[in-house]
């Protein structure tokens, strides 16, 4: 059986995955909104596109706009979406003791089936980025989401109640399953249990306490 480990945000990588807005809250309403947001997150991709490779998974319906705002130095690829929260939606890449990459594709569903929230397309971009990037993709009942999880490279991995053993998320679920799914797909070892996250993640468009 492989033991895989989940690698700490501060530690190289090659390749940064995102996603551009499109239909849902994260886009907006309006055209001054539409504008907003497409102007934000291509900032972020422009400016780490300086540094390292970047992918943006854009909506077909959207990818004159990406076209537009995005450097010619990204790589786009086209795939039906709801949002734009690749943190959320898209895989956890993990190693395995040789240096090979897989991806732990989670269940998605809208941060625990919130009722402003839209996830048929969502729930399939991370296996669908698995491929694109080329690994073998390591499935997971788990609904869980990548903003859910803070890990240290080494084995401990920060989550919190209102998360993985939110009713909406993991009806069925106890911190003993929940810490044998992680121990098994990402290779976590000492699990640290924080009682919720914050105040406005309980709020109207919040995740129900992500731990980053």
């Amino acid at each position: 059986m492989t033991t895989w480990r989940m690698p700490a945000e501060s530690e190289p990588h090659e390749r940064t995955w995102m996603a551009f807005p499109a239909h849902g809250y994260a886009l907006g309403d309006t055209e001054t909104e539409h504008e907003q947001a497409r102007t934000a997150w291509s900032t972020v991709a422009n400016a780490i596109s300086e540094y390292e490779p970047v992918t943006v998974v854009v909506d077909p319906t959207q990818t004159g706009y990406a076209r537009r705002y995005l450097s010619e130095a990204i790589d786009i690829v086209e795939e039906p979406l709801n949002d734009a929260w690749m943190r959320d939606i898209g895989p956890t890449f993990v190693h395995a003791a040789d240096g090979s990459v897989a991806a732990v594709d989670w269940v998605f569903n809208g941060w625990g089936g919130q009722d402003w929230a839209r996830w048929d397309r969502d729930a399939k971009i991370g296996a669908a980025v698995a491929g694109w990037a080329g690994v073998p993709v390591i499935s997971s009942a788990l609904v869980n989401e990548g903003g859910g999880i803070q890990v240290d490279g080494q084995g401990t991995v920060l989550v919190t109640e209102t998360v993985q053993l939110d009713p909406g998320r993991n009806p069925d679920a106890t911190k003993a399953s929940v810490e044998a799914e992680l121990a098994r797909t990402i290779g976590a070892t000492h699990v640290v249990w924080l009682p919720r996250g914050l105040t406005r993640d309980s709020e109207q468009y919040g995740t129900r306490g992500h731990v980053d």
